[in-house]
């Protein structure tokens, strides 16, 4: 018999398994929880693991909040072997042998801290003429690519022995963690891939609070649902910013407010009721709705403003 899936709103720290993609670990976590409608922020490679914030109902809206979030990882590379996709997927292409020391290593990390560019990997889903890069790749057939421009805003040095090093980075939206590997094994001399890709951070939310593929299975229903975070879980760099009833009438029927605050001009968390309502953009003093709850959408449709 079919299972009845529900309403769930909500955000799942989930600590996604290796060899699993980010669409499968989705839908294996939206079956247990038997929800209606969930999608995830961002995704993680197959040979990656770590933080997948899983959205279920309302939390979908605001999932694209993370999209241009920072994000943290903890990598390992490989010195001395160049491979044929950057890690431990493809074939080694070249060998060198390696001779740099620690010291070596962390000068050469902190040579890519800062505002750098990258070329993309041609195994990427990076699109080119509207298909992803892989897919020429995969047909023997390479295409050119332009660089883009990414943010290392931290790049530290964990640990270094013989020719495995692993890093922790703090990068923008668009960073590929093995092409700086590839990039500090280049810079080094002697070459590198990612051998481990581990997302421990996005934006505020941490690893540390996320559950595990494993866990869930044995849990009960009852168990798993608290572990579901408010909507707003994905929104912790926005200001917040309280309204009354009037306001939120007004800003559901798309109204602009005059807001007399001290908060900085750009997206707001909004409360009303002491319940989180959606997002508004602050500019000039005006404040304009950009994404609301359905709850608060529907109750104003109605509303007579007085």
């Amino acid at each position: 018999m079919a299972r009845d899936y529900r309403a769930l709103d909500g955000v799942l720290l989930f600590d996604k398994p290796l060899e699993l993609s980010s669409n499968t670990a989705l839908q294996k976590v939206r079956h247990l929880f038997q929800a209606d409608k969930a999608g995830h922020t961002g995704t993680l490679d197959p040979l990656a693991t770590g933080l997948l914030p899983v959205c279920f109902g309302e939390a979908t809206k605001f999932s694209t909040a993370l999209l241009d979030a920072d994000k943290t990882y903890l990598a390992k590379a490989r010195l001395g072997q160049v491979t044929s996709t950057g890690d431990a997927e493809g074939e080694v292409i070249a060998s060198h042998e390696v001779t740099v020391d620690e010291a070596q290593v962390r000068a050469a990390l902190l040579h890519f801290v800062g505002e750098i560019e990258q070329l993309p990997p041609m195994h990427s889903a990076i699109k080119f003429q509207g298909k992803p890069l892989y897919e020429y790749i995969r047909k023997g057939e390479r295409v050119a690519r332009e660089k883009r421009r990414v943010t290392i805003h931290a790049l530290t040095l964990v640990s270094f022995s013989g020719d495995e090093l692993e890093f922790s980075v703090r990068c923008s939206k668009g960073t590929y963690v093995r092409t700086l590997a590839e990039d500090i094994g280049a810079h080094l001399g002697c070459g590198a891939h990612l051998i481990g890709l581990r997302r421990t951070a996005i934006a505020g939310l941490s690893l540390d609070h996320a559950v595990s593929w494993a866990a869930l299975q044995v849990m009960s229903p009852v168990e798993r649902d608290s572990h579901i975070l408010p909507v707003d879980t994905l929104l912790p760099e926005y200001p917040a910013l309280q309204l009354d009833e009037v306001q939120t009438r007004r800003l559901a029927q798309g109204q602009q407010l005059t807001v007399d605050a001290d908060l900085p001009e750009g997206k707001l968390r909004l409360y009303g009721a002491g319940r989180f309502i959606g997002v508004g953009n602050l500019k000039g003093g005006r404040l304009s709705p950009e994404r609301l709850s359905a709850s608060v959408a529907k109750s104003a449709a109605n509303a007579d403003l007085t």
